[in-house]
């Protein structure tokens, strides 16, 4: 008989749980709080300095206020503001610089007149959606307008010329002073109504205070439409600005 080996076989090799990735897990965890806490803590406006927001919104509500009287539906949106350390302030004033328009892309200013004064600007921007009016042909110089020579448009007025014509009535039975371009947006300097004056044309300088008026002759320096601006060469050869009343008189504000 071949004899048989009776030997036992090794029993197989038993591999030991790892669990410190668990451990390190819960570890992690447990300092993510103070971590978290103290990011909070860094973002903090301390109560002695004064936060962004409130001046944001400080100019945006006064650039609403200005726009009120626009036409069309207005817009204004405002640039986060980065006061950098600047005192607490009970008492916001936003303001428009000198230069600044209430129109299209703006600087609006906010200061405080407390113990600590500060000033800080802004970046903003106002957009006015509204109807007017382009050529709906090409219009000659000398011919007079018809309601069937316009063509109404809506689009932001900022992105458009200031003179551009949004209310027909502007433009009809109005002369236009050079060829006008068809789809070209309408503006009052193109244009002379009945009551308008022109660049050459002789008008009466107007200037009253109480108790006394003052008229003298000029010419005028370029097109103006009632309620526009206008310059005017006197005789002496000053150059002064005054106010359209009528095609023949213009008024010098006091």
């Amino acid at each position: 008989m071949i004899p048989v080996s009776l030997r036992a076989q090794p029993a197989p090799r038993t591999l030991p749980v790892r669990s410190a990735p668990i451990r390190a897990a819960a570890t992690s965890a447990a300092g993510a709080q103070p971590a978290a806490a103290s990011a909070t803590a860094a973002g903090a406006v301390p109560a002695t300095q004064q936060d962004g927001e409130s001046i944001r919104r400080a100019a945006l509500a006064f650039l609403q206020q200005q726009a009120a009287g626009l036409p069309g539906k207005t817009t204004v949106t405002v640039a986060p503001a980065f006061p950098r350390g600047l005192a607490a302030c009970t008492t916001l004033e936003p303001f428009l610089p000198s230069g600044a328009r209430l129109w299209g892309r703006t600087t609006v200013g906010v200061r405080c007149a407390g113990e600590r004064p500060w000033t800080i600007y802004l970046q903003a921007k106002l957009a006015v959606q509204a109807t007017y009016y382009v050529a709906a042909r090409q219009i000659a110089p000398g011919e007079t307008l018809t309601a069937a020579d316009l063509v109404a448009r809506d689009g932001d007025l900022t992105l458009l010329p200031l003179a551009v014509i949004t209310d027909a009535q502007q433009a009809v039975g109005a002369t236009a002073l050079t060829r006008v371009a068809a789809g070209l947006p309408l503006r009052q300097d193109l244009l002379k109504s009945a009551a308008s004056v022109s660049i050459g044309q002789t008008v009466r300088v107007v200037a009253s205070g109480q108790g006394f008026t003052i008229s003298a002759e000029g010419s005028v320096l370029n097109n103006a439409a009632p309620g526009q601006q206008v310059r005017v060469r006197m005789a002496a050869g000053q150059i002064v600005t005054a106010i359209v009343k009528d095609a023949a008189t213009v008024e010098i504000p006091l």
